[in-house]
């Protein structure tokens, strides 16, 4: 459709900017608390806060203490929190037996917050890296991430998150297949509501790095994620691993970062509809929150404008450590 609109002086464009209110009443998209997932890391141990060096503000958190921060983001009407657990070191082996144990960190966490903040959705991340001796989201074997054995040992940590009482599962690994495999053994298992939020669009980026200090990934890492996570430089292929992962029964797909692909979110919802968000991650969190501490930005402003730009370019949510200072925000608190 043409747009249409009177020549100067008839037509003014800055009459709807000439007050808050004017401009409210035009305002295209919006933001609200609801368009959030929190992900927070999990950590052992018993009233324990421990901060995350490189990413201000940022806490590891015992269990009691991520159940108390599952109550505040209900509270303040923030839908899901996403967990991600950093493992003792000693738990760690190539084979990443832990990933699956009922009794690991991660599904406490999930059937701590379920049993004392049910109405909040618990979304986790369904990937080996937090558990692998070598860092890579996959089993390796002779410097080669295995696709088809890393599917066997997902399903098997699927279906143990899935037993702790998970909401929302979210494969952050990047194999092939691992969506079809994921969906129908949740079915045969008898949990058919629990929903895949699938890592579609996962980008081989360098604004990871303080997430992997956070899980405690990084140390063990050897090489990098180039044969399995998505070449920057590409567009087309995001498209094509949205769609086969819709295909095989994702429920919602992610692009991830978030900012550096915005143009990918636009096009994967223009494309396909479906439910869309994007991961502001660690780095672009850090590089914010570095600006404003140093005094270059204003961090409030900065973190609401971008997560703003998210809605802009087509994500129903965004999931961002921001989370809780944006919704407090939202409620002029």
């Amino acid at each position: 459709m043409q747009p249409v609109f009177a020549p100067f002086p008839s037509g003014r464009f800055r009459r709807s900017r000439r007050s808050e209110a004017l401009r409210a009443l035009t305002q295209e998209v919006s933001l609200s608390a609801s368009d959030l997932i929190w992900p927070v890391f999990v950590r052992d141990g018993r009233n324990v806060r421990e901060p995350v060096a490189s990413m201000p503000g940022v806490e590891r958190l015992s269990v009691e203490l991520v159940v108390e921060a599952a109550a505040t983001a209900h509270g303040l009407g923030i839908p899901a929190i996403c967990l991600f657990p950093y493992t003792d070191p000693a738990l760690k082996t190539a084979d990443c037996r832990e990933a699956w144990n009922p009794e690991n960190l991660a599904n406490r966490a999930i059937r701590a917050i379920k049993a004392q903040v049910p109405g909040i959705a618990v979304m986790t991340d369904v990937a080996l890296d937090p558990y692998n001796a070598l860092g890579h989201d996959g089993l390796v074997r002779d410097g080669v991430i295995l696709n088809d054995e890393t599917i066997e040992a997902l399903v098997k940590m699927t279906l143990a998150q899935a037993d702790a009482g998970a909401d929302i599962l979210g494969p952050s690994d990047m194999m092939d297949g691992r969506i079809g495999a994921m969906r129908s053994a949740l079915e045969t298992a008898g949990h058919k509501d629990v929903a895949i939020l699938s890592y579609a669009a996962k980008y081989a980026s360098a604004f990871y790095g303080p997430f992997r200090d956070a899980v405690g990934a990084s140390g063990a890492l050897k090489g990098d994620k180039k044969t399995y996570q998505m070449n920057p430089g590409n567009s087309d292929e995001a498209l094509r691993l949205v769609a086969r992962d819709l295909s095989e029964g994702a429920d919602m797909v992610m692009v991830k970062p978030g900012m550096p692909y915005l143009d990918i979110c636009r096009r994967v919802k223009d494309a396909f509809g479906a439910p869309t968000f994007a991961y502001q991650v660690s780095g672009e969190y850090a590089m914010i929150r570095g600006a404003a501490l140093n005094g270059w930005i204003d961090g409030d402003k900065a973190m609401m404008e971008t997560l703003l730009g998210f809605k802009r370019a087509g994500c129903d949510g965004i999931l961002t450590y921001f989370a809780p200072e944006a919704a407090r925000l939202l409620r002029g608190q």
